[in-house]
C-alpha cells in the first residue's frame, strides 16, 4: 500500500504536522522540498506502527535521498564509517531493534532551540526557505576508541583524524626510506595527460565534442594509465597474468606470467622479427590484437616512417593489456611495488612506459611525463634498469618543478652520489638561477639562490669541462677567444676525457641544450665562465681536486646507462657507445638484455636447412634459389622423396643456366657518341 493511501486512513492531511526543515539542501528546489517533507511525514507517520516493512522503507529512502552539499563530507575514516553504517543496519533488522533511533532522537532534543528558531522564520518568510541550512551539531561523538569524532565542517581537523588512526603515511611505510619519498609518490590524476592539457587550454578545448559520442561508445574497463578508445580490437585477455612473489619489509615484488597459448605466438613473433619483413608482425597483430612485443615492435616502424599517431596508439594498447593483467594488491602511487627487471616478462612493461613518457614529453605534456618517470623509477628504485635519474632533471626542469628537483638531490646525494652525475650538477645550478628571478621572492632570498646557483655552477665546469663547448655549439653561440684559446676549455678537455664521462656530457648537452638558449640563462653562464678560468689561473685547489677525481672515475659505464642512451636515440651520444655495444644486435623489443636475466621458458630450437661449411657456390645459388641444398643430406628417409627433391634441383639449375646464357647473349655494348668536329674547343658553348 502507497504512503498516500495510509495517509488517508489515518486521517491525515497534507500541511498538518510541523515541517521538518533537518533534510532540507542548498541545490533543492521548493518542488522537490515539498515532496521530501511529505515523504517524511509518511515515513515518520509509518514508523510508529509495529510493521517491519515500513521501518526498511523508511531507512532505504532516507539513504536514498541523503544529498551532500559539501563534496568534503564525504571523506571520513573507517571509524566514523563504522559509525553511520551501524544505525541502518539497526534499522533493517527484523526484530525491529530501535535503540538507533533513540540515539538519533536523543541527538535531535539537543537542537529543538534552534529549529524552533527557524521554524518561526519560516512561516514569516516562507519564500525563503531553500536558502536555509541545517545546522550542524555541536554535541561531539566518541568511537569506541576513545578518539573524539569531529563535525564534518573542520576539513583540517577531518584530514588530520585521516592520519592519526593509521600512523602511516607514504614516508613511514618501508619503501626504501623516508628519503624516497618524493620521487616515489605518484598521484592518478597526473598519469592522465588530460588533465595537463586542460591546464593549459581549458577543458572545450581538450574535451572538445566528445561527450554527445559516449552514447554508443563501446564498453571498456577504466583505467589510470590510458583512456581506452572506440577503434580498438575487442579486448580479450592475450594471456598475460601478474602474481606476487613475496613480501619483505614492507615491499611487494610481483611478476608478468604468460600462459602456453602466450609463449607460442611469443615464438611466432620472433620468427617475424627475424624475417626482418614488417608485414609479418602486422599479421601477427590482425590474430592476436594485443600481444605487447608486437606491438613495441611494430610502434618503433611506425615512428621511423615518421606515423607519429599510429606509434602512440599501439602503445597506449600495450599499456591498457598490462593494466588490464594487474594483481589487485599491485598500485601505481604507493611506491612500494616491484618489478625484476632480470625477467624478460618484466621489461615490456618498462619499455612500454618509457615510450609513452616520450611520447607525452614530445607532445608538449612534461608534467605527465614527471609522473611516469617517477613511476618508472619507483618500479626498481635500487638497480634502475633503465636509468631514470638521468632524465628526472630534465623532466622536473621543463615542468617548473625547482623544489622537488631541489628536495630530490638532497635526499639521494648522500646514498647515489647525484652531484657526480653531469645532469644533477648543471641542473641543480639552473633550478637555483630560475628561482632567484622569481619576482614573489624576497630580495634577500632571491640574492641568497644567485649566489647558490654561481657557486653551483662553477663547480659544475670545474667538475665537466668538456660540457661548455659542445654545448655553446648546439646554442649556437661563438665564444670569446678566451676562452678558446685557454686549455682548460679546449679541445683538450673532450679528447681526454674518460668515454664513460664523454657519453654522459653527450647525452646531457644533447637532451637539454634547448633550456640554455634563453637570454638572462646564457649572461648567467658567460660570468660564471669567466669567473672559473680566473680560479683556473690562480692555482685553485678544488681545480686539481676535481681533475685528479676525473680521472679515476667514469672508467666504464654501467650497462644500464648504454640501454638508456640507446631508448634516447641522441645522436651526440649514442655516438660515443663503446664497440661492444654498437657491434652488438640491438632489438628494439628488448633491447641490452641483462646478463644475468631470469629465464622462465626458452624458444625451441630450429632446424637449419643446410650445413653450416657451405661454400661459395652453394650460397650464391641458394641466394637466387632458396630450396637449393647441396651438402644438406635428404630431408625424408623416403627414396621417392629423394629421388623428387633431386629432380627439382635438377630443373631449377637447368632453368638457372638458361637463364644466364640468355643473359649474355643479349648484352649489347654501346659504343661512345662520335664528335662531328673534333677540333672544337671545349669551352664552345651551343
Amino acid at each position: 500500500m502507497s504512503t498516500r493511501a495510509l495517509r488517508r486512513l489515518r486521517g491525515k492531511q497534507r500541511g498538518q504536522e510541523a515541517l521538518d526543515l533537518g533534510d532540507l539542501t542548498l541545490g533543492d528546489s521548493t518542488e522537490e522540498q515539498a515532496e521530501g517533507e511529505e515523504e517524511q511525514l509518511d515515513v515518520a507517520n509509518v514508523s510508529h506502527s509495529s510493521d517491519g516493512k515500513a521501518s526498511s522503507r523508511k531507512a532505504k529512502k532516507n539513504k536514498a535521498q541523503k544529498n551532500f552539499s559539501n563534496i568534503y563530507e564525504l571523506i571520513c575514516d573507517e571509524d566514523n564509517e563504522a559509525e553511520k553504517i551501524a544505525p541502518d543496519e539497526d534499522t533493517e533488522k527484523p526484530n525491529g531493534n530501535k535503540t538507533s533511533g533513540m540515539e538519533n532522537k536523543d541527538n535531535r532534543d539537543t537542537d529543538k532551540p534552534d529549529q524552533r528558531q527557524q521554524e518561526t522564520s519560516t512561516k514569516s518568510l516562507s519564500g525563503d526557505r531553500v536558502k536555509k541550512k541545517k545546522k550542524k551539531k555541536k554535541t561531539k561523538v566518541t568511537s569506541e576508541d576513545g578518539q573524539k569524532v569531529v563535525p564534518d565542517d573542520n576539513i583540517d581537523l577531518l584530514l588530520d583524524n585521516l592520519e592519526q588512526p593509521n600512523d602511516l603515511s607514504l614516508q613511514n611505510e618501508h619503501c626504501g626510506g623516508s628519503d624516497r619519498r618524493a620521487v616515489l609518490h605518484v598521484e592518478h590524476r597526473n598519469l592522465n595527460p588530460e588533465t595537463e592539457l586542460k591546464r593549459y587550454f581549458g577543458a572545450r578545448a581538450v574535451l572538445g565534442d566528445q561527450r554527445p559520442r559516449q552514447r554508443n561508445r563501446q564498453f571498456h574497463r577504466s583505467t589510470w594509465m590510458t583512456s581506452p578508445k572506440d577503434s580498438w580490437p575487442r579486448f580479450s585477455r592475450p594471456g598475460i597474468s601478474m602474481t606476487l612473489l613475496q613480501t619483505k619489509d614492507g615491499i611487494q615484488y610481483f611478476t608478468f606470467e604468460h600462459t602456453r597459448d602466450y609463449q607460442q605466438v611469443q615464438f611466432k613473433f620472433l620468427d617475424a622479427v627475424e624475417s626482418m619483413d614488417p608485414n609479418n608482425i602486422v599479421a601477427l597483430l590482425q590474430l592476436n590484437p594485443y600481444h605487447i612485443d608486437s606491438l613495441l615492435q611494430l610502434s618503433d616502424v611506425c615512428r621511423i616512417q615518421e606515423d607519429q599517431e599510429m606509434a602512440r596508439d599501439l602503445i597506449e594498447r600495450a599499456l591498457y593489456s598490462f593494466e588490464c593483467a594487474f594483481h589487485p594488491l599491485f598500485s601505481l602511487t604507493s611506491g612500494t611495488s616491484r618489478l625484476d627487471y632480470l625477467r624478460p616478462e618484466n621489461r615490456a612493461f618498462y619499455l612500454a612506459l618509457y615510450k609513452h613518457m616520450m611520447f607525452l614529453e614530445k607532445r608538449g605534456c612534461p608534467r605527465t611525463a614527471l609522473e611516469y618517470c617517477k613511476l618508472i623509477l619507483s618500479l626498481d628504485p635500487d638497480c634502475d634498469p633503465l636509468c631514470m635519474l638521468l632524465l628526472i632533471d630534465f623532466l622536473m626542469l621543463r615542468s617548473r618543478e625547482y623544489q622537488s628537483l631541489l628536495q630530490l638531490h638532497q635526499d639521494w646525494e648522500e646514498h647515489r652520489n647525484l652531484s657526480q652525475l653531469p645532469n644533477f650538477a648543471f641542473s641543480t645550478a639552473l633550478c637555483h638561477f630560475h628561482l632567484s628571478q622569481q619576482e614573489d621572492m624576497d630580495s634577500d632570498e632571491r640574492d641568497k639562490e644567485k649566489h647558490k646557483a654561481d657557486q653551483m655552477l662553477q663547480n659544475a665546469l670545474i667538475m665537466f669541462p668538456g660540457v661548455l663547448m659542445p654545448l655553446l655549439d648546439l646554442c649556437t653561440v661563438q665564444p670569446d677567444a678566451t676562452v678558446t684559446s685557454h686549455a682548460f676549455f679546449g679541445p683538450k678537455s673532450q679528447i681526454g676525457q674518460p668515454p664513460a664521462l664523454a657519453e654522459l656530457t653527450a647525452l646531457y648537452v644533447g637532451r637539454t641544450y634547448t633550456m640554455w638558449r634563453e637570454a638572462a640563462v646564457m649572461l648567467w653562464l658567460e660570468e660564471s665562465v669567466k669567473e672559473v678560468l680566473h680560479r683556473v689561473d690562480s692555482k685553485d685547489p678544488v681545480v686539481e681536486d676535481f681533475q685528479n677525481k676525473r680521472k679515476q672515475r667514469y672508467q666504464s659505464a654501467p650497462r644500464n646507462i648504454h640501454r638508456h642512451v640507446l631508448l634516447s636515440e641522441i645522436k651526440e651520444a649514442t655516438s660515443s657507445l663503446p664497440l661492444e655495444v654498437t657491434t652488438q644486435p640491438v632489438m628494439g623489443f628488448d633491447p641490452l638484455p641483462p646478463l644475468d636475466s631470469v629465464i622462465s621458458y626458452t624458444r625451441p630450437e630450429r632446424q637449419h636447412v643446410g650445413a653450416s661449411n657451405e661454400s661459395t657456390f652453394s650460397l650464391f645459388f641458394r641466394s637466387l634459389l632458396p630450396n637449393f641444398n647441396l651438402q644438406g643430406g635428404p630431408r625424408q628417409d623416403d627414396d621417392m622423396e629423394v629421388a623428387r627433391a633431386g629432380q627439382e634441383l635438377n630443373q631449377e639449375v637447368n632453368r638457372l643456366m638458361v637463364a644466364m646464357r640468355d643473359m649474355l647473349a643479349n648484352i649489347r655494348f654501346q659504343e661512345p657518341p662520335r664528335e662531328d668536329n673534333p677540333y672544337r674547343d671545349e669551352e664552345e658553348w651551343d
